[in-house]
């Protein structure tokens, strides 16, 4: 399935934007609620409204999907699972990462793997492999694979082979494919449609995706009582662990379809649902960014998001989620001379006295020399990329470590 742009709307580089920003700001809202229970989270803060941190930075979801991106801008639709183990091995396994790097379960057990010789796709069996941790990483997937739904899937599968089975490739998929088809200017029938069409029809994911979105679209008396019947249609009460692949993906289309596709209300919807809020915010938000463009973020939260940390991969320590947008649409130059939007690269960088926006790759891969994606390699971003000036990380930022939950 192939979707046509709709000319009339936003651009591609404009929902790229959307949709990597709104990854961002999704999974920097959820963050401070992430493995809490709704009446845990009013308990707290009454309703999140926005962000209730002093000093909101994004998560492991953000620096994966900038670790993703910089891989696929690299290579395109020649993707290899070889590309992604190597990727892998020289930014991850490899390094000396110091306590408690390399973010949830998932991630861990895939190391583990890595770091013990297996290669993929026996580095993806371990006990977390149904997490959501490449449903998080898959937005760049479907940036690229603009328009077509089917290609994003396959590529964020063969991303996925390295550190996931099952129920989380097919979360990743879907997300991949719903991000394809809003990048062409899909409504959001048609975005659920196509996160639908790649994964089983009885699988887990897909069940838990129709049954959320089902809930959300029935009336109810008020907001939360609207929460509540999404959140029980497909959360598995009692269960451990907070990052399963079907589960957070169901309430992230739940909460897209709960708010008609708004950014503000979908994004907001998925934070004060609880468990893996981080994640469940992020894929809301890159779905309601690729359907609407950057200009339906905030902008103040937009504002807020700066260059990665590092606290989770800290070989992706300054790279901003824009740089990636603008390296995975290459052929947008046009729209990216545009006026400044909140999320636009001179609108953050001060205006137009600002640096330009980097020269992009094409999308297919060249024949270059060694890259950073190379074990040979410098530690250097891929031509055209951008290292921002690191934020500061202060005494209120977020310490580097494990994460608390199962991903």
């Amino acid at each position: 399935m192939e979707l046509k742009a709709d000319s009339r709307a936003a651009s591609t580089g404009d929902r790229a934007r959307g949709a990597l920003l709104g990854l961002a700001v999704g999974d920097a809202l959820g963050a401070p609620a992430e493995n809490m229970r709704p009446s845990e989270i009013r308990r707290r803060w009454g309703r999140i409204e926005g962000f209730v941190s002093d000093d909101p930075a994004g998560t492991d979801d953000t620096e994966y999907a900038i670790f993703s991106g910089l891989l696929l801008a690299r290579h395109g639709s020649a993707l290899t699972v070889s590309h992604v183990e190597r990727a892998w091995h020289h930014w991850i396994a490899d390094l000396d990462e110091g306590p408690f790097r390399g973010a949830g379960f998932s991630e861990r057990g895939t190391l583990e793997n890595l770091r013990r010789g297996l290669a993929a796709p026996i580095s993806a069996q371990h006990r977390h492999a149904w997490s959501d941790g490449l449903a998080m990483r898959a937005a760049p997937f479907g940036v690229f694979a603009a328009g077509r739904p089917a290609e994003a899937a396959r590529l964020v599968a063969v991303d996925g082979r390295v550190s996931h089975e099952g129920e989380g490739i097919y979360g990743g998929q879907a997300v991949a494919a719903g991000v394809a088809a809003a990048m062409a200017g899909a409504g959001l029938a048609s975005v659920i449609a196509a996160a639908l069409s790649v994964v089983p029809m009885d699988s887990w994911t897909a069940r838990s995706l129709r049954r959320a979105v089902a809930a959300a679209q029935r009336p109810y008396p008020d907001r939360l009582t609207g929460e509540r019947a999404v959140r029980s249609a497909v959360v598995i009460g009692g269960y451990p662990w907070t990052d399963l692949a079907p589960e957070a993906v169901g309430l992230a289309f739940g909460a897209l379809t709960a708010a008609r596709g708004d950014f503000r209300t979908a994004v907001l919807t998925a934070v004060n649902m609880g468990r893996d809020a981080d994640t469940t915010a992020a894929l809301a938000g890159a779905l309601a960014g690729a359907l609407h463009g950057v200009s339906a973020i905030p902008r103040e939260w937009a504002a807020a998001i700066g260059p990665v940390r590092g606290s989770c991969l800290p070989s992706m320590r300054g790279y901003h989620v824009l740089d990636i947008a603008e390296l995975l649409t290459p052929d947008d130059a046009e729209d990216r001379q545009g006026p400044s939007s909140p999320g636009s690269p001179s609108a953050r960088d001060g205006g137009e006295g600002g640096p330009a926006a980097p020269p992009a790759p094409g999308r297919e891969p060249a024949a270059a020399p060694a890259h950073p994606w190379q074990e040979t390699s410098s530690a250097a971003p891929p031509s055209g990329a951008v290292r921002r000036t690191p934020v500061s990380t202060g005494a209120g930022a977020r310490s580097a470590g494990v994460r608390q939950d199962a991903r």
